[in-house]
């Protein structure tokens, strides 16, 4: 009876040798460098509670979250590594002196559209710097993303930086609720992709439209509009007499909302603004340029600019120049807790390898005693190892021998010459089969495994193995001690 063949989950992917020591190769150099920065790993469960990515992670991004229930917990497997970062510090960190330097890597889970360098289960390595602000600590972030894109030997890729806070400073002047604030700083890039018609429609049914008139309150200060609204409630039978709070608070809360609700005036006026900023996209000075001029003409001045301005001047600390980067005021990453500073680096085919920020209201949306300023990045490993030039060394192969014993009796000499061979640098398997030398010396060949030791009475009498190059077709007796990797 046939058995059908199980397959892996669409989406996910198995990971077979060259990628995955690649991968491995990468962890190792990523977290040489990022220790010689002063950052410490850090690791957490792959399995948290929802609601930890439900605070402020964003739509797009709640939308694409492996959530289960089990033992009457609401779970999910993580989705980034930020918010979990995060929420480690405030259970545990809250104490330990700042600035904390920490990094991570490991498996993150979304459910996307699979396509090319796109999974559903993917490796994120990234840093968090928790405790320090604006502009070094940014500058730090930019630096040490590209130090490691160059340790890993990507080359010709693009850094793209942002600035979330220009928005939220800009969208604060013009006296929008915050709710509307949010939704307008979600949809900023939307304005530039899907135009600003398409986000009003979509901002205005989300609004809706409350059941009362605001203007039925104008001219009445707050305790007359709560009086005024409780008996309009009551007369209409509305039974207010539920949950902890009495009636007063509620209709005071409602008072609030009616008067907070924004007219379509000023919703209109904002989507104007933004869309004419998020279409700002050039050399970060003239960006820069570009965008104080439009904020001047609408009468409106951000302290986000000053810090933009210094941002720049540290990166040029750091040694990288502005011709390196592009500034684009339309960008906004798709994660709401964004405030400040945020950047994606590509690649020379366009494909997204890094991506960060700065979110300094994160602590305290999960619980910190205080907001506490952080900045970090991450990079999609597996799109880094595919830009790579130098993570697949054409040499490492050259390093394979299989050693091949004539006899049982010569199977103790050829895990000698294995042990001296690895010694030397080699990667050395013994043959386990007990197959013949012609058996052994196709298997080697379809494997790629450019040597074969081959090992009888006689090479173990001598202390020599019979040297096999399958490339050349050629053989030679070497003596044990005189195997070395240049061979």
């Amino acid at each position: 009876m046939s058995t059908s063949i199980i397959e892996a989950v669409r989406g996910m992917r198995d990971v077979f040798s060259q990628e995955q020591q690649a991968m491995t190769l990468a962890q190792r150099q990523l977290e040489s460098l990022l220790t010689s920065y002063g950052y410490v790993p850090i690791d957490s469960p792959v399995i948290e509670h929802r609601d930890l990515y439900l605070r402020k992670i964003g739509e797009d991004l709640v939308g694409k979250i492996y959530e289960f229930a089990f033992g009457g917990r609401d779970l999910a497997l993580r989705p980034e590594w930020t918010a979990s970062v995060l929420r480690a510090y405030v259970t545990h960190m809250q104490e330990h002196p700042l600035p904390l330097r920490l990094s991570y890597c490991g498996p993150v889970f979304r459910y996307q559209r699979p396509q090319r360098l796109t999974y559903r289960q993917f490796t994120q390595a990234g840093v968090e710097l928790i405790g320090a602000a604006a502009p070094r600590a940014d500058a730090e972030m930019v630096d040490l993303a590209c130090a490691g894109l160059d340790a890993l030997g990507v080359s010709g890729y693009q850094i793209l930086l942002g600035h979330i806070g220009v928005v939220r400073e800009a969208l604060t002047h013009l006296d929008l609720a915050k709710r509307t604030q949010g939704m307008l700083v979600w949809n900023l890039e939307r304005i530039r992709s899907r135009g600003p018609e398409w986000v009003r429609d979509q901002l205005y049914e989300t609004m809706g439209d409350l059941p009362i008139d605001p203007s039925l309150l104008e001219g009445l200060d707050e305790e007359q509009a709560t009086t005024l609204l409780l008996r309009i409630v009551q007369a209409m039978g509305v039974n207010l007499a539920f949950g902890t709070r009495s009636p007063e608070e509620i209709v005071g809360r409602l008072v609030r909302k009616l008067r907070r609700k924004d007219s379509r005036e000023r919703i209109d006026h904002a989507l104007d603004l933004l869309s004419a900023v998020s279409q700002i996209r050039d050399t970060p000075d003239r960006a820069l340029s570009q965008a104080m001029r439009l904020f001047e003409r609408a009468g409106i001045e951000l302290a986000a600019f000053r810090e933009i301005r210094a941002i720049l001047t540290m990166l040029e600390y750091h040694g990288l120049p502005q011709e390196r980067m592009v500034l684009d005021f339309g960008m906004g990453r798709g994660l709401q807790y964004y405030t400040g500073l945020i950047f994606e680096m590509y690649d020379p085919d366009g494909v997204q390898i890094c991506g960060g920020g700065r979110y300094d209201d994160l602590v305290q949306v999960l619980g910190g005693r205080q907001s506490v300023p952080a900045v970090g990045f991450a990079y999609g490993l597996e799109r880094v190892v595919a830009a790579s030039t130098t993570l697949f060394p054409p040499e490492a192969q050259r390093r394979e021998v299989l050693v091949s014993p004539m006899t049982d009796t010569d199977y103790a000499y050829a895990l000698e010459v294995a042990r001296t061979l690895r010694a030397r640098g080699f990667v050395a398997m013994v043959d386990v089969r007990g197959r013949s030398l012609a058996n052994n010396l196709r298997n080697a060949d379809r494997r790629g495994t450019p040597y074969v030791a081959i090992v009888g009475a006689d090479e173990r009498a001598r202390g020599e193995v019979m040297w096999r190059d399958l490339h050349t077709r050629q053989e030679k007796r070497v003596r044990l001690d005189e195997l070395r990797l240049d061979r």
